[in-house]
């Protein structure tokens, strides 16, 4: 199969769904190629990019206003031109997003558990609290005790200001000293591992066929670059933010989110330069063309060095 014939299959797949969540694929193309490039661009742009998987001007515009109302993006208007950027909070969960979506898997524990303790909280932030920590992979041990054996302190500390707990969210550390199997269980029953397993080895099934056109011919036209690109990490995206990010010791033996990162790392490395160049040529702001990405953009995955593609392959 050819890369054109493998990313037609994607887009189709895509266009074919019941309901096309335009807002979710604008913040996927926001948090990977936007935001790393200065977070600022001009609506035509956009609505040109979205074009490519089927999203109407309309459906762009209403998508963007809604996703500023929401407190993500600001609008600037200059001329009879509209730019939209990242808006402050939009900018600070953006980052929290993208530790976790281009982070590397955790492999080292030390058997130490990060708690929280919720009943010093009212019971509306409280809900709040257990929907914000959950989003960074906390799990409920009970009603008022949250729990991850390996979370991301900074993004912890920057959601309890946000919330503004401080003095009120208890954070502990406790070590498990006993029936480390009843742990394992006690994640499984915390976390629905089983779907989030499912829905990986359905990205890994998706996406083969498109690291295997790579294999065969590594040269991919910088639009059909950005298309994938996108569409790999939108997909992505869907399911790693669902992820707690247990350690390898709590995860079943035979866990798809592996495969699942190997071959998004790997695909990302392929086709992120030249997806990068179309960016360049096409995505305007108000002072010109994108800046270049920010040195953090190169972190990604464990780094972006270039990769021999077919040394590269998931399968």
């Amino acid at each position: 199969m050819k890369v054109e014939t493998a990313c037609r299959r994607l887009i189709d797949e895509f266009k074919s769904r019941p309901t096309v969540r335009a807002g979710s694929l604008i913040t996927t193309v926001f948090g990977d190629a936007i935001a790393p490039r200065g977070g600022n661009v001009w609506l035509g742009s956009l609505i040109e990019a979205m074009s490519y998987f089927g999203i109407s001007e309309r459906l762009v515009r209403t998508s963007v206003f809604r996703l500023a109302r929401d407190g993500w993006l600001q609008s600037e208007q200059i001329g009879r031109r509209s730019y939209y950027s990242l808006s402050a909070d939009g900018r600070v969960k953006f980052d929290q997003a993208t530790h976790r979506i281009y982070g590397s898997p955790v492999t080292d524990w030390n058997g130490q558990w990060c708690l929280l303790l919720l009943s010093g909280l009212e019971t509306t932030t409280k809900e709040t609290a257990r929907k914000e920590c959950g989003w960074l992979g906390f799990g409920a041990m009970s009603a008022n005790v949250l729990a991850h054996p390996a979370p991301d302190l900074d993004d912890l500390d920057v959601t309890i200001k946000r919330l503004g707990v401080t003095g009120q969210l208890v954070v502990i550390s406790g070590q498990t000293i006993r029936n480390e199997a009843g742990m394992r269980q006690l994640a499984h029953n915390s976390w629905n591992l089983a779907e989030l397993d499912e829905c990986y080895r359905g990205f890994v099934a998706t996406f083969r066929p498109l690291m295997a056109a790579l294999q065969k011919n590594p040269k991919v036209a910088e639009k059909t670059a950005f298309i994938a690109r996108t569409l790999l990490i939108q997909e992505y995206r869907k399911i790693m933010l669902r992820d707690p990010l247990l350690p390898q010791e709590l995860l079943p033996g035979d866990w798809q989110g592996a495969a699942a990162y190997q071959l998004c790392s790997n695909l990302y490395r392929v086709l992120y330069a030249a997806a990068d160049r179309y960016l360049t040529a096409t995505m305007e702001t108000a002072d010109g063309p994108l800046p270049l990405p920010a040195a953090t953009f190169m972190r990604r995955f464990g780094g972006l060095q270039a990769v021999h593609v077919r040394q590269a392959g998931n399968g």
